[in-house]
């Protein structure tokens, strides 16, 4: 590579470029490193979210995701408790009951007299 010439222009131009090459290096090993902060930072909330976080001072813990599902699984099944005929106090049991009673208060006709059955008269907006 040639000069300029002039020394100390020669001079002053290689130490610029090797002041801006170190500067444009310089930054991009800055911003890899905020970046690499700010991820940790995320990866560190996302963990104390996941495990949870106990009681301080003045401040509630917060229970961990596996506590989380675990109160979740107890609910569900005190839902499905009360999806399934069993102890006579579920949900289902009561409108197996109550259906069970309607039915007796309101037979259903054979099936071939509901063919030949005539339909119910309709309701007047009088009554």
């Amino acid at each position: 590579m040639e000069g300029t010439g002039i020394e100390s222009l020669d001079v002053a131009l290689v130490w610029g470029g090797a002041i801006t090459v170190l500067s444009g290096v310089g930054f991009v090993l800055w911003r890899a490193l905020q970046g690499a902060l700010r991820l940790a930072g995320r990866v560190e909330q996302f963990m104390d979210d996941w495990a949870g976080a106990p009681d301080r001072l003045g401040v509630p813990g917060s229970p961990g995701v596996m506590e989380r599902v675990a109160g979740i699984e107890d609910r569900l099944t005190a839902v499905e408790h009360e999806m399934y005929p069993n102890s006579g106090a579920s949900l289902r049991d009561a409108v197996d009951l109550a259906n069970h009673r309607l039915a007796l208060l309101c037979p259903d006709l054979p099936d071939e007299d509901k063919a030949g059955a005539p339909d119910p008269p309709p309701m007047s907006a009088s009554s």
